[in-house]
């Protein structure tokens, strides 16, 4: 297996020490990518290489910019077989789910092409005679991008598609778990004309995660960081961003609550709630965690609910004849199977499912879930849902609320403005009637609240986040002063 290799001014290069790192298939646990691993100063090369690149990109027209990110959206396409391989083999995910990736992320992209010309600013009445006052927004300068593994091509595209869209330059710290699919991505904006120095990937081993980002944040031509990953990482990075005084755009954990109202149709709500929480085998960061159920349906709800959990068998994704792939590796099962052990050891029903072989675990449901286990409140991102019945709205409510989390949610109800009264009392970024928590749109604005984050990826929210606003003026010159 070839060795793949830091981009840095759109040349592919190794580690100059020689120095790499292997990332094994969760399921054999054969090598499945050998990886440059990059020191602290090819992370500064890398910035360096985005702050000389910056003043052209920044000037560089939105028809130009437009032009070069559609192709890109062509080129990514064009390699979808490559995606679906790579994941496959990095992080045990279906085919099915990585042409899902390879799709949105494309939207992402062309979305993105639109928005440059929707970088505007505004003309603001100003208090002085003769003065012309504009907002305007600008190029930030260099971002740095770190996107995860469980939806890699979708969020890694996000993590760099509006920034550059937005004229800034990039540096993308790949993903450790999946670093051959995170550089596909850059390798496809490359060869769509991306210039030299505008994108630049750095992949490193797990135990210099810490020092790399130091470094990159540190850095003086770095003005903008996004990640998408862990609350306790994120948490890390913001500390580190704010010693520096530079705004981070957070999306981070979730346990995403399912509101099933005493109305709903149950139907629908199993079909969404089947798909919320086991699609790429729960490792989605809005994941439908929590089913919070009224008592009154509840135990119809759950009877279609594991009819449904059943039929969802987990396999090796290379085969492509099972609903749901591998966890992400074997630690991942293991905290999964502990905490369903902790929950039915203190009264909880499984319902559905429970077995686990390796890092193949097929779909499990708990019924009669409590406050007093486990994964009532701990983000379980694995192939596991929990009942919580409720008896009123407001208990419902409460126990959506009852969590650090808040980045989706969703409510079902065939009273719409019931559920959509419920689903203005969610504390969450997302909430969706009557639609599964899992749902993601290039122009909508993504994010969280509470421990999920802070800031907004998609359309004109995502160009707030990537720009900076300025005030500019043009005076007259008659001016009257003091003194």
């Amino acid at each position: 297996m070839s060795i793949l290799g830091l981009k840095i001014n759109n040349i592919e290069m190794e580690a100059a020490d020689g120095r790499t790192f292997d990332r094994m298939n969760p399921i054999t646990g054969e090598v499945a990518s050998t990886v440059a691993a990059a020191s602290v100063d090819e992370a500064r090369q890398a910035a360096n290489a985005a702050a000389k690149a910056f003043p052209v990109w920044a000037a560089t027209g939105p028809g130009q910019r437009r032009k070069l990110l559609m192709a890109a959206a062509d080129r990514l396409q064009e390699k979808v077989q490559d995606f679906v391989a790579a994941m496959a083999e990095e992080t045990g995910a279906t085919a099915g789910w990585a042409m899902f990736n390879v799709g949105l992320a494309a939207d992402m992209l062309r979305e993105a092409a639109s928005m440059t010309t929707q970088i505007t600013g505004e003309v603001i009445p100003s208090n002085r005679p003769g003065s012309l006052a504009m907002a305007v927004r600008q190029p930030a300068g260099v971002v740095l991008s770190m996107a995860p593994w469980n939806a890699p091509v979708i969020l890694g595209v996000r993590s760099i598609a509006m920034p550059l869209a937005c004229g800034n330059t990039v540096v993308m710290k790949t993903s450790e778990i999946c670093p051959r699919t995170h550089r596909l991505i850059v390798d496809a904006l490359h060869e769509a004309g991306l210039p030299e120095g505008v994108l630049n990937a750095i992949s490193n081993a797990p135990e210099d995660a810490g020092q790399i980002v130091e470094e990159l944040i540190a850095h003086p031509a770095v003005r903008r960081i996004n990640f998408t990953g862990s609350t306790r990482v994120g948490r890390i990075i913001a500390q580190t961003a704010a010693r520096h005084l530079k705004p981070v755009l957070l999306e981070l954990g979730g346990k995403a609550p399912l509101v099933v109202l005493d109305d709903a149709d149950i139907d629908e709500a199993v079909a969404a709630a089947a798909f919320g929480a086991y699609m790429n085998q729960g490792q989605i960061c809005m994941s439908t965690e929590r089913l919070v159920v009224d008592e009154r349906i509840a135990d119809d709800f759950v009877g279609a609910m594991t009819a449904k959990v059943r039929t969802l068998k987990a396999g090796d994704p290379r085969r492509s004849d099972s609903p749901l792939g591998s966890l992400v590796d074997l630690k991942a099962a293991q905290r999964v199977e502990a905490l369903i052990k902790d929950a039915v050891s203190k009264g909880a029903v499984l319902a559905a499912g429970g077995g686990i072989e390796g890092t193949l675990m097929d779909a499990t449901l708990l019924d009669k879930v409590t406050p007093a286990m486990r994964i009532y409140g701990e983000e379980s991102f694995g192939p596991v849902a929990s009942v919580v019945r409720v008896g009123s709205i407001d208990e419902a409510v409460r126990v959506a609320n009852d969590t650090e989390y808040g980045l989706s949610a969703a409510v079902f109800g065939r009273d719409v403005n019931r559920a959509m009264s419920v689903a203005r009392r969610i504390e969450s970024g997302i909430c969706h009637v009557n639609g599964p928590t899992v749902h993601d749109e290039a122009q909508m604005p993504f994010g969280g609240v509470k421990d999920s984050g802070y800031g907004r990826f998609g359309g004109k929210a995502g160009i707030a986040e990537f720009t900076e606003l300025r005030w500019l003026t043009v005076q007259d010159g008659h001016i009257h002063y003091p003194i």
